[in-house]
């Protein structure tokens, strides 16, 4: 698997839906095309943007200009960056805005902005009116190659991630890759481990070309578009496939019940960004699924040491405060996974490996075993 030498036109990725299909448009400075495409796909619709206080010092004016210039009525609304506005006030922030604005039915939510705001935007258009489509914007690498694609929209509980939201399909993507050279090296890192947990559940050949070409991705180089691409591909098959999570589409979740459990026990705070929660917990899956024989432990490693030699933390200890109560306790990370959306009848379900490149559903896993592996690796030093 090679990159392509230089940056092409925009690439798009079809997300195969039926009569509920739309396109994932990949590029370099793509975001001024916004305006022409919503006009060419909605004519006469009016828009409201939801942002936050960063993304709007730097791409709000540049949105709203290449709806203008399209001829396109627009309001936003910003709410504060992180996960703090993925709540029922946040909710009920943005709610009362688009109310306010007068968005109707056969109008257009964009949400402007990463995970936090695409899942704010899209469960409020979902509700609004009993449902208002909306197009994502992504503006960070996570969102660009995982949140903004397959429909899945929600804010936190206290008691633990996305346990309130709907699937709603947005009816346009813009990844613009030329937005991501604002992202901090951190939040930039965070994002590439959404990026890895493709190869490692489903394509060990571009597992090993990420090994092969991290550097280049972080750089900005073509290689980035190519990951982008692919990385979509990759979900936008299973969603076509599954797009309500009755099978395959769980495989998306791999490092995720370990991952949503380490986010709630440090409060959902910037101690512990979503895809630094995913990176330990995909490591997590794979230790744990050397511990049951499915895969020999040079593999776990594999999986660690990619991850951990772009940045990313792979081990309880590598998180902030890591000493704090709630999460140098395995019981309470127990209960907090308890609350996960796949357990069914108080058992488990992980995403396991067989192989990197073969991730496996692995349905009624007795709790026991998780506690003793979790404990084990809390002791650790």
């Amino acid at each position: 698997m090679t990159a392509p030498l230089k940056h092409s036109d925009p690439i798009t990725v079809d997300v195969a839906l039926g009569d509920r299909a739309y396109d994932i448009i990949i590029g370099r400075d793509v975001l001024q095309t916004l305006g022409g495409r919503v006009a060419a796909l909605r004519p006469g619709v009016r828009t409201a943007i939801v942002t936050d206080r960063t993304v709007a010092k730097h791409w709000l004016e540049q949105t709203e200009s290449s709806l203008a210039a399209a001829g396109i009525a627009t309001s936003h609304v910003i709410v504060e960056e992180g996960e703090g506005s993925k709540t029922y006030a946040g909710l009920e922030k943005v709610s009362e805005a688009l109310i306010a604005a007068r968005i109707e039915r056969n109008d257009l939510v964009i949400a402007l902005g990463g995970g936090v705001v695409g899942d704010l935007a899209g469960f409020a258009a979902a509700i609004l009116r009993r449902g208002v489509d909306f197009v994502q914007v992504p503006t960070s690498l996570l969102a660009q190659v995982d949140s903004s694609v397959g429909g899945k929209t929600g804010i936190n509980s206290p008691q633990g991630k996305n346990l309130l939201g709907a699937f709603h399909q947005p009816v346009l993507v813009i990844a613009d890759t030329s937005v991501l050279d604002t992202l901090s090296a951190r939040q930039f890192r965070a994002g590439y481990a959404e990026v890895a947990k493709y190869g490692v559940l489903g394509d060990e050949a571009f597992f090993t070309w990420l090994e092969a070409n991290a550097a280049e991705i972080f750089s900005g180089s073509a290689a980035r578009e190519h990951a982008i691409a692919t990385s979509c591909r990759a979900k936008a098959a299973i969603v076509s496939r599954d797009e309500r999570e009755t099978g395959e589409r769980a495989l998306l979740n791999l490092g995720h019940t370990f991952g949503h459990a380490l986010e709630a026990a440090t409060g959902f705070s910037d101690r512990l960004f979503h895809g630094e929660g995913v990176s330990v917990g995909m490591v997590l899956a794979a230790e744990f699924s050397a511990q049951l024989g499915m895969i020999p432990p040079a593999d776990a490693a594999r999986v660690e040491r990619h991850l951990a030699s772009v940045g990313l933390p792979t081990h309880l200890q590598d998180i902030a405060g890591f000493a704090q109560e709630g999460l140098a306790d395995a019981d309470a990370l127990m209960t907090l996974m308890a609350q996960d959306k796949k357990v069914k009848r108080g058992k488990l379900t992980f995403i396991l490996l067989e192989a990197v490149g073969r991730a496996v559903i692995a349905n009624d896993v007795e709790p026991a075993p998780v506690r003793d592996f979790l404990q084990r690796k809390l002791a650790k030093t």
